[in-house]
């Protein structure tokens, strides 16, 4: 049954992609798209990575924030396990990366799967807030963007700011929320599923901790405005490696509709997802669509390969396996989010000396 379901997500999220692809590359001439990427000045992009580690050294302390209440963790244990994070995302459909890094924090810390998860839909919904943020404050300098786009702003707006809010109220209303999802797991649960469910539900809960306190709430929205400001940097850097300049705001605004749109399903990468939406944007402001393409898609390329090469060099340096890597994806993904010990894996070793983020090459 779980392989037909992964075949099932696996073609729906290629599907996806192939439909942004033509959306991305349609009436171009791939040739002048080629002679765009072939001529650019890529020593602009190494500053533009220096700019991103830093951004992914920011999203670690803000992972050790949320994890505080439940257990304070050295920023140099939890970099190694983003990393993987990013990687997981980069090379398994539907961000499987973030399950991943849930799983190895559990081999590694002891810190459960299950409070794990919460911190990082916690993550989601401030970094999806901040998009958002990110799309306002520049849509009054983008007056041609298309309806369907801004239609689909508003709605992503009232997602995240609906999730944001009933978590809220589990935080502030914990034991209110506790008899809330008891009387429901007694009522619709399985009988002999209802106490591990109920186990699940309250780790959850203790992952949501970190939303008790309004000052922890600013600190962790304070540090995703950082994070994303940060790639948007990333984005100005590598811009000027190609022939056309649109203003830091403008660049805001493709980064905020690239990154909703990787939350939609896609094949492994983002693939389609980040690169019809990011040429479009650009076409918005006038940028020549040819060259649009060839920044897009090196752009894409430049997120996608430093961190993904450091992934798997911290997945060398502990001795693990693709194979490895893919049974953790297939069990924490068919429900094996038990918070039992997986019995064919070996236990995680994650170096806690990382290298400095500055002295990745990428």
């Amino acid at each position: 049954m779980y392989a037909m379901l992964k075949r099932w997500r696996f073609w729906l999220g290629a599907v996806i992609s192939a439909f942004f692809v033509v959306i991305a590359l349609r009436g171009l001439d791939l040739r002048q798209v080629w002679f765009d990427i072939h001529t650019a000045n890529y020593w602009w992009i190494l500053p533009g990575v220096g700019v991103y580690f830093i951004g992914v050294w920011a999203r670690t302390w803000r992972w050790h924030y949320l994890l505080r209440p439940i257990k304070p963790i050295p920023l140099k244990a939890m970099w190694p396990i983003v990393v993987i994070r990013y990687m997981g995302n980069n090379v398994y459909p539907f961000r499987a990366g973030e399950v991943i890094r849930a799983y190895v924090l559990k081999k590694r810390e002891g810190v459960s799967i299950s409070a794990s998860i919460a911190t990082i839909l916690v993550e989601r919904i401030f970094d999806g807030l901040v998009m958002l943020l990110f799309v306002f404050v520049a849509l009054p300098f983008a007056p041609g963007l298309p309806d369907w786009l801004r239609q689909t702003v508003m709605l992503a707006s009232l997602a995240f700011f609906g999730a944001l809010i009933v978590f809220l109220m589990m935080a502030a209303l914990p034991q209110t929320s506790r008899k809330i999802y008891q009387w429901g797991i007694s009522r619709f649960a399985p009988g002999a599923l209802q106490p591990k469910i109920l186990t699940l539900a309250d780790r959850f809960m203790e992952g949501l901790s970190s939303l008790n306190s309004l000052r922890d709430i600013l600190m962790v929205f304070f540090t995703s405005v950082i994070i994303w400001l940060l790639e948007t940097v990333k984005y100005w850097f590598v811009m000027y490696a190609f022939n056309f300049t649109v203003s830091f705001f403008a660049l805001m605004l493709m980064n905020g509709v690239v990154n909703l749109a990787t939350t939609l399903p896609s094949a492994p990468g983002y693939i389609g997802t980040f690169d019809g939406p990011g040429i479009e944007v650009l076409k918005v402001f006038g940028v020549n669509p040819t060259v649009a393409a060839a920044y897009t898609l090196v752009l894409h390329a430049a997120l996608w390969l430093p961190i993904t090469l450091l992934g798997f060099w911290y997945m060398t340096y502990q001795s693990m396996s693709w194979q490895d890597f893919g049974k953790a994806v297939a069990e924490t993904q068919a429900g094996s989010t038990q918070e039992s010990e997986p019995t064919e894996i070996e236990p995680v070793k994650i170096p806690i000396t990382p290298q400095s983020p500055e002295k990745e090459s990428i």
